[in-house]
């Protein structure tokens, strides 16, 4: 339940050429209703076929995160310590491992329903959180709040929390030990092999 939740908190899309004017809650609702629509619709990806599921991860999604941002704040006092080639590297691998996380997960979607609550914020605010609720029948709902910023390319999401567990806050603790072990470059060869050992495993599995 927790991988599906989170793969929807990243089930984001631009809906109009407009989307920059979109609020960030109309935002959030219009993009996650879209991608749950194409996830019923789609039998491949009911069926599990990885290859259109990361081709609906990479039209739909990633465009809507600011992954250096998230990198940065997984990385926390790491952060500086990374030259420029490293820090393009842990962005692109960091990319990466949430781009096969989240299209497995969403191949295990169940018919969960949405509930999306008000927007607490005020006018010119630059920086808020939309908050939801995922429920299923006989399951717990879960909470996911959406740390959202504005930018010129629109609102962006630069954090997730599922549970009251926040994603980059989780990765920070990884990195941190992968960091005290084998310094930057260390992290970085850690998660490519990560993700080679993920793309493997989507390779075997059925289309």
């Amino acid at each position: 339940m927790i991988k599906l939740v989170t793969a929807l908190c990243f089930s984001l899309v631009a809906t109009s050429a407009g989307a920059q004017d979109v609020a960030p809650d109309a935002l959030v609702k219009s993009i996650s209703d879209d991608v749950i629509s194409i996830v019923k619709q789609d039998k491949d990806i009911k069926a599990g076929n990885r290859a259109k599921i990361n081709e609906l991860v990479d039209a739909k999604v990633l465009p809507h995160f600011d992954f250096a941002h998230m990198t940065a704040l997984a990385m926390g006092r790491n952060w500086p310590k990374a030259n420029a080639a490293q820090r393009k590297a842990l962005v692109t691998e960091f990319r990466t491992l949430l781009v096969h996380t989240y299209s497995g997960a969403l191949s295990t979607y169940k018919n969960e329903v949405i509930e999306y609550r008000p927007l607490r914020a005020a006018a010119g605010d630059t920086d808020v959180t939309v908050r939801t609720q995922v429920k299923r029948p006989g399951i717990e709902p879960v909470g996911i709040d959406y740390s959202m910023e504005k930018t010129p390319g629109g609102w962006k999401v630069y954090d997730v929390v599922v549970g009251g567990v926040s994603l980059v806050t989780n990765y920070r603790e990884t990195f941190n030990a992968e960091i005290r072990d084998g310094g930057v470059d260390g992290l970085i060869k850690s998660l490519a092999s990560k993700n080679r050992s993920l793309e493997t495993q989507a390779g075997a599995k059925p289309k």
